[in-house]
Protein backbone atom coordinates (compact mmCIF):
# COMPACT_ATOMS: atom_id res chain seq x y z
CA UNK A 1 0.00 0.00 0.00
CA UNK A 2 1.08 3.43 -0.80
CA UNK A 3 0.67 6.79 0.90
CA UNK A 4 1.05 9.94 -0.41
CA UNK A 5 1.95 12.67 2.03
CA UNK A 6 0.76 16.03 1.03
CA UNK A 7 2.93 18.63 2.51
CA UNK A 8 2.15 22.26 2.22
CA UNK A 9 4.65 24.50 0.54
CA UNK A 10 5.59 27.44 2.93
CA UNK A 11 4.51 30.81 2.00
CA UNK A 12 6.45 33.84 1.30
CA UNK A 13 4.73 37.17 2.68
CA UNK A 14 7.00 40.12 1.73
CA UNK A 15 6.65 43.08 4.44
CA UNK A 16 7.67 46.59 3.64
CA UNK A 17 8.49 48.06 6.73
CA UNK A 18 10.76 51.08 6.07
CA UNK A 19 10.50 55.01 6.24
CA UNK A 20 10.33 54.37 10.14
CA UNK A 21 12.06 54.42 12.58
CA UNK A 22 13.55 51.14 14.13
CA UNK A 23 11.67 51.26 17.23
CA UNK A 24 8.86 51.23 14.76
CA UNK A 25 9.92 48.64 12.94
CA UNK A 26 11.08 46.35 15.45
CA UNK A 27 7.03 46.15 17.30
CA UNK A 28 5.19 46.21 13.90
CA UNK A 29 7.72 43.06 12.12
CA UNK A 30 6.47 41.08 16.08
CA UNK A 31 3.23 42.18 16.11
CA UNK A 32 3.01 40.98 11.81
CA UNK A 33 5.29 37.63 12.90
CA UNK A 34 2.28 36.86 15.86
CA UNK A 35 -0.85 37.28 13.84
CA UNK A 36 0.37 34.82 11.09
CA UNK A 37 1.79 32.32 13.80
CA UNK A 38 -1.53 32.47 15.35
CA UNK A 39 -3.05 30.75 11.82
CA UNK A 40 -0.41 28.36 10.79
CA UNK A 41 -2.07 25.86 12.15
CA UNK A 42 -4.92 26.69 9.89
CA UNK A 43 -3.20 28.11 7.10
CA UNK A 44 0.61 27.04 7.06
CA UNK A 45 3.81 28.12 8.27
CA UNK A 46 5.04 31.54 6.83
CA UNK A 47 8.47 32.78 5.81
CA UNK A 48 8.29 36.73 6.64
CA UNK A 49 10.76 38.36 4.30
CA UNK A 50 11.59 41.91 5.80
CA UNK A 51 12.61 44.63 3.57
CA UNK A 52 13.20 47.98 5.72
CA UNK A 53 14.65 50.12 2.80
CA UNK A 54 13.79 54.17 2.68
CA UNK A 55 12.32 55.60 -0.37
CA UNK A 56 12.09 59.22 0.56
CA UNK A 57 10.09 59.47 -2.93
CA UNK A 58 6.25 59.78 -2.21
CA UNK A 59 5.70 57.96 -5.67
CA UNK A 60 7.79 55.11 -4.53
CA UNK A 61 6.24 54.53 -1.34
CA UNK A 62 2.49 55.02 -2.75
CA UNK A 63 3.72 52.27 -5.72
CA UNK A 64 5.50 49.93 -3.13
CA UNK A 65 2.79 47.17 -4.08
CA UNK A 66 4.21 46.99 -7.75
CA UNK A 67 7.84 46.16 -6.17
CA UNK A 68 6.15 42.66 -4.36
CA UNK A 69 5.31 44.11 -1.39
CA UNK A 70 2.70 42.14 0.26
CA UNK A 71 1.90 43.98 3.47
CA UNK A 72 3.00 47.37 5.09
CA UNK A 73 2.01 49.24 8.21
CA UNK A 74 0.89 52.60 7.87
CA UNK A 75 -1.54 55.17 8.76
CA UNK A 76 -5.07 54.66 8.13
CA UNK A 77 -6.29 56.70 5.47
CA UNK A 78 -2.22 57.73 3.83
CA UNK A 79 -2.97 60.29 1.19
CA UNK A 80 -0.49 58.87 -0.56
CA UNK A 81 -2.56 55.75 -0.99
CA UNK A 82 -5.68 57.26 -2.01
CA UNK A 83 -5.69 56.38 -5.60
CA UNK A 84 -4.05 52.72 -5.16
CA UNK A 85 -5.86 49.40 -4.64
CA UNK A 86 -5.19 47.91 -1.44
CA UNK A 87 -6.71 45.96 1.27
CA UNK A 88 -6.72 47.35 4.53
CA UNK A 89 -7.46 45.75 7.76
CA UNK A 90 -9.46 48.61 10.08
CA UNK A 91 -7.85 47.46 13.22
CA UNK A 92 -5.46 49.97 15.23
CA UNK A 93 -2.23 48.09 16.09
CA UNK A 94 -0.64 50.05 18.51
CA UNK A 95 -3.40 51.91 20.76
CA UNK A 96 -2.87 55.14 18.88
CA UNK A 97 0.62 55.82 20.07
CA UNK A 98 1.94 57.29 16.78
CA UNK A 99 -0.88 60.52 17.54
CA UNK A 100 0.77 61.35 21.09
CA UNK A 101 3.63 63.24 20.14
CA UNK A 102 6.13 64.95 22.07
CA UNK A 103 8.44 67.97 21.10
CA UNK A 104 12.10 68.10 20.33
CA UNK A 105 13.66 71.67 20.76
CA UNK A 106 16.94 73.38 20.63
CA UNK A 107 18.12 73.49 23.98
CA UNK A 108 17.52 77.32 24.20
CA UNK A 109 14.16 77.29 23.34
CA UNK A 110 13.24 74.98 26.34
CA UNK A 111 12.03 77.82 28.48
CA UNK A 112 9.96 79.60 26.21
CA UNK A 113 8.01 76.19 25.52
CA UNK A 114 7.83 75.66 29.35
CA UNK A 115 5.90 78.83 29.28
CA UNK A 116 3.24 77.86 26.43
CA UNK A 117 -0.18 77.13 27.73
CA UNK A 118 -2.57 77.72 24.72
CA UNK A 119 -2.65 76.06 20.90
CA UNK A 120 -2.36 79.05 19.55
CA UNK A 121 0.69 80.01 20.76
CA UNK A 122 2.38 76.28 19.34
CA UNK A 123 1.25 77.25 15.87
CA UNK A 124 2.50 80.59 15.61
CA UNK A 125 5.82 78.49 15.65
CA UNK A 126 7.22 76.67 12.81
CA UNK A 127 7.13 72.89 12.80
CA UNK A 128 9.44 70.74 10.61
CA UNK A 129 8.53 67.49 8.82
CA UNK A 130 10.41 65.41 6.80
CA UNK A 131 8.97 65.44 2.82
CA UNK A 132 6.24 62.49 2.17
CA UNK A 133 5.38 62.19 6.16
CA UNK A 134 1.49 61.45 6.31
CA UNK A 135 0.72 64.40 8.87
CA UNK A 136 2.22 67.61 7.36
CA UNK A 137 -1.03 68.00 5.88
CA UNK A 138 -2.91 66.97 9.18
CA UNK A 139 -0.88 70.15 11.27
CA UNK A 140 -1.67 72.23 7.97
CA UNK A 141 -5.13 71.42 8.73
CA UNK A 142 -5.19 72.26 12.50
CA UNK A 143 -3.47 75.93 11.28
CA UNK A 144 -0.14 74.92 12.22
CA UNK A 145 2.75 76.37 10.14
CA UNK A 146 4.76 73.56 8.56
CA UNK A 147 8.27 73.25 6.70
CA UNK A 148 7.98 70.56 4.58
CA UNK A 149 12.13 69.20 4.08
CA UNK A 150 14.53 66.69 3.48
CA UNK A 151 14.51 63.43 5.04
CA UNK A 152 14.24 62.22 9.14
CA UNK A 153 17.98 62.21 9.57
CA UNK A 154 18.04 65.45 8.02
CA UNK A 155 15.11 66.93 10.37
CA UNK A 156 17.66 67.17 12.99
CA UNK A 157 20.63 69.49 11.72
CA UNK A 158 17.80 71.67 10.31
CA UNK A 159 16.48 72.04 13.74
CA UNK A 160 19.65 72.55 15.39
CA UNK A 161 20.16 75.14 12.77
CA UNK A 162 16.83 77.45 13.45
CA UNK A 163 15.14 76.37 9.69
CA UNK A 164 12.12 75.40 12.33
CA UNK A 165 11.23 75.62 15.97
CA UNK A 166 10.50 72.15 16.59
CA UNK A 167 9.50 68.63 15.65
CA UNK A 168 7.47 66.48 17.20
CA UNK A 169 7.81 62.54 17.11
CA UNK A 170 5.34 60.04 18.27
CA UNK A 171 5.52 58.59 22.30
CA UNK A 172 6.25 55.14 20.95
CA UNK A 173 10.02 56.26 18.66
CA UNK A 174 11.02 59.35 19.95
CA UNK A 175 13.63 58.37 22.94
CA UNK A 176 15.20 55.40 19.90
CA UNK A 177 14.82 58.50 17.55
CA UNK A 178 16.96 60.92 19.95
CA UNK A 179 19.71 57.98 21.41
CA UNK A 180 20.61 56.81 17.90
CA UNK A 181 19.86 60.14 15.45
CA UNK A 182 19.76 63.37 17.86
CA UNK A 183 21.89 63.19 21.05
CA UNK A 184 25.36 63.40 19.16
CA UNK A 185 24.45 66.51 17.36
CA UNK A 186 24.37 68.44 20.98
CA UNK A 187 21.76 71.34 21.52
CA UNK A 188 18.51 69.75 21.06
CA UNK A 189 16.05 67.93 23.77
CA UNK A 190 13.10 66.07 24.05
CA UNK A 191 10.49 69.15 25.52
CA UNK A 192 9.47 68.18 29.02
CA UNK A 193 5.98 69.61 29.38
CA UNK A 194 3.87 69.59 26.22
CA UNK A 195 2.24 66.93 24.26
CA UNK A 196 0.32 66.94 20.76
CA UNK A 197 -2.98 64.40 20.29
CA UNK A 198 -4.36 63.87 17.33
CA UNK A 199 -6.33 60.21 16.07
CA UNK A 200 -3.79 58.96 14.13
CA UNK A 201 -4.04 54.63 13.94
CA UNK A 202 -1.25 52.33 12.16
CA UNK A 203 -3.11 49.43 10.40
CA UNK A 204 -2.02 46.75 8.04
CA UNK A 205 -2.54 47.48 4.18
CA UNK A 206 -2.27 44.33 2.31
CA UNK A 207 -1.31 43.87 -1.51
CA UNK A 208 -5.13 43.77 -3.51
CA UNK A 209 -4.00 40.44 -4.98
CA UNK A 210 -3.86 38.29 -2.12
CA UNK A 211 -7.56 38.82 -0.40
CA UNK A 212 -6.69 35.57 1.98
CA UNK A 213 -3.07 36.72 2.69
CA UNK A 214 -5.34 39.80 4.44
CA UNK A 215 -8.31 37.32 5.85
CA UNK A 216 -5.68 35.44 7.21
CA UNK A 217 -4.23 38.49 9.01
CA UNK A 218 -7.76 40.06 9.94
CA UNK A 219 -8.31 36.59 11.40
CA UNK A 220 -4.59 36.33 13.52
CA UNK A 221 -5.35 40.08 14.70
CA UNK A 222 -8.37 39.28 16.16
CA UNK A 223 -7.55 35.98 17.87
CA UNK A 224 -4.11 37.32 19.39
CA UNK A 225 -6.09 40.90 20.79
CA UNK A 226 -8.70 38.05 22.05
CA UNK A 227 -6.39 35.90 23.77
CA UNK A 228 -3.83 38.36 25.60
CA UNK A 229 -0.78 38.39 23.23
CA UNK A 230 -1.22 41.15 21.52
CA UNK A 231 -1.82 43.14 25.22
CA UNK A 232 1.27 41.12 26.00
CA UNK A 233 3.49 42.42 22.62
CA UNK A 234 2.54 46.20 23.50
CA UNK A 235 3.47 45.96 27.17
CA UNK A 236 6.95 44.13 25.83
CA UNK A 237 8.06 46.84 23.69
CA UNK A 238 5.36 50.10 24.69
CA UNK A 239 4.45 48.62 28.44
CA UNK A 240 5.92 51.48 30.56
CA UNK A 241 5.82 54.75 27.95
CA UNK A 242 3.36 56.62 29.74
CA UNK A 243 4.73 56.64 33.02
CA UNK A 244 8.50 56.81 31.75
CA UNK A 245 7.88 60.22 29.58
CA UNK A 246 5.01 61.76 31.95
CA UNK A 247 2.43 61.49 29.93
CA UNK A 248 -0.45 62.07 32.01
CA UNK A 249 1.09 65.46 33.34
CA UNK A 250 1.96 67.21 30.36
CA UNK A 251 0.11 70.12 28.54
CA UNK A 252 -2.03 68.43 26.24
CA UNK A 253 -3.04 69.84 22.82
CA UNK A 254 -5.62 67.89 20.74
CA UNK A 255 -5.35 68.23 16.98
CA UNK A 256 -8.47 66.38 14.53
CA UNK A 257 -7.49 64.35 11.62
CA UNK A 258 -9.47 65.02 8.54
CA UNK A 259 -8.32 61.84 6.61
CA UNK A 260 -9.72 59.61 9.10
CA UNK A 261 -11.42 57.04 7.02
CA UNK A 262 -15.01 56.61 7.84
CA UNK A 263 -15.16 53.30 9.47
CA UNK A 264 -12.56 54.84 11.95
CA UNK A 265 -14.02 58.06 12.42
CA UNK A 266 -14.64 57.42 16.18
CA UNK A 267 -11.20 56.23 17.32
CA UNK A 268 -9.11 57.51 20.10
CA UNK A 269 -6.02 56.56 21.21
CA UNK A 270 -6.22 54.16 24.51
CA UNK A 271 -2.61 54.78 25.88
CA UNK A 272 -3.59 56.58 28.71
CA UNK A 273 -6.70 54.78 29.44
Amino acid sequence: MRFIVRIKRMQKVNFWNGNKSSARQSYETALLQACLNQTEQECGAVDVQVDNTDYPNADDEANIFTRDADILVTVAGNVKFNDKQKLVIPQALTKGLLGYRLLLVRDESLASFAQLKKIQQLQSLSIGIPQTWADANLFRHNQFKVIERGSLDDLFLLLKNGTFDYVALGVNEIEDVFTHRVASIGGISIEPSLMLYYPFPLVFYVTPNKPNLANRLEKGLNEIMANGQFEALFTHHHGDVAQRLNLRNREIFTLSNPVLPTNMSHFSGALLD
